[in-house]
């Protein structure tokens, strides 16, 4: 579908752009409900194998439970690891739609005839990524429910911080699902790019364990890693009640990481723009 076609009259040309990629993508996302299934089954599966395994590794006395409530400050380990799923899981979908949203109109054909109109191109992408994001954010008021009902987990921070943090992680999630658009669209592979991203965060991030357990280098590494502030901040304000003052520094430090990866991300779309203009001429932006 080019969206071209699709384009509201009396706007301008990029506005018209964006709105007609929003309506599009809106329009798949609610005649193919298939992403309800997979709403409600993922956030039960999804954190189960690592609760599971933590659990078999406390020890038959639980002994090792207390270790983990010395080191985190917090006593329930079910919520800290659904919590650092969630975000893994948030930043995983994110790479395989918005980050693989341009493959897509590349396969279907349609990426040509749309890179080829007077538009502003990273409205492609912009636009993508509105239908998607409305569907994270209710997976995680889901994930948030199905916890507490499921899992037992107790929220026992503030539900506006934790929005809070959520609403200021959005420009550091989806720069990443940006930039690694228009690495896949360039390179034409995004397997091999998810597994490493979502390897890395998982390894450093301290998804399922305390960052203390990590040699000093790991957590050196893991400072310079956005999710790795996110998770501890939604932890901190939805398992805690520190209140502001306990993610007031993972706050800045995921807006700072917000506004370069936005950066970094507008950077590699515009040089893979530059690149796709001179192979358009000979219409091999299409193939691959």
């Amino acid at each position: 579908m080019n969206v071209n076609s699709l384009a509201v009259p009396g706007f301008s040309s990029d506005v018209r752009a964006f709105w007609a990629v929003v309506r599009r993508e809106w329009t798949v996302f609610v005649r193919y409900p298939s992403w309800i299934v997979s709403l409600l089954i993922w956030p039960i599966i999804f954190p189960m194998g690592y609760l599971l395994t933590a659990r078999a590794l406390s020890g038959v006395d639980g002994s090792g439970l207390t270790t983990f409530q010395n080191t985190t400050g917090l006593t329930d380990y079910v919520g800290y690891i659904a919590v650092g799923t969630m975000i893994w899981m948030w930043q995983n979908i994110v790479l395989w739609s918005v980050g693989y949203s341009l493959r897509n109109e590349q396969m279907r054909g349609t990426l040509e005839s749309n890179w080829l109109s007077p538009t502003w191109r990273f409205s492609y992408l912009l636009g993508s990524s509105v239908p998607q994001m409305v569907s994270m954010i209710t997976l995680l008021v889901v994930s948030g429910l199905e916890y507490a009902l499921f899992f037992g987990v107790k929220f026992n921070g503030s539900i506006l911080l934790t929005i809070l943090v959520i609403l200021a992680s959005i420009p550091a999630v989806y720069g990443l699902g940006f930039a690694f658009a228009s690495i896949v669209i360039t390179m034409k592979e995004a397997n091999a790019f998810v597994f490493l991203v979502r390897g890395i965060v998982m390894i450093f991030c301290g998804i399922t364990y305390p960052m203390a357990m990590l040699p000093a280098w790991m957590q050196a590494t893991a400072q310079w890693l956005p999710q790795t502030y996110i998770i501890h901040a939604v932890r901190t304000a939805s398992l805690s009640t520190e209140g502001f003052a306990g993610i007031s520094h993972d706050l800045s430090m995921i807006l700072f990481f917000g506004v370069i990866w936005l950066a970094i991300g507008y950077v590699l779309f515009v040089v893979m723009e530059r690149r796709a203009r001179k192979t358009a001429r000979s219409g091999s932006i299409s193939h691959g």
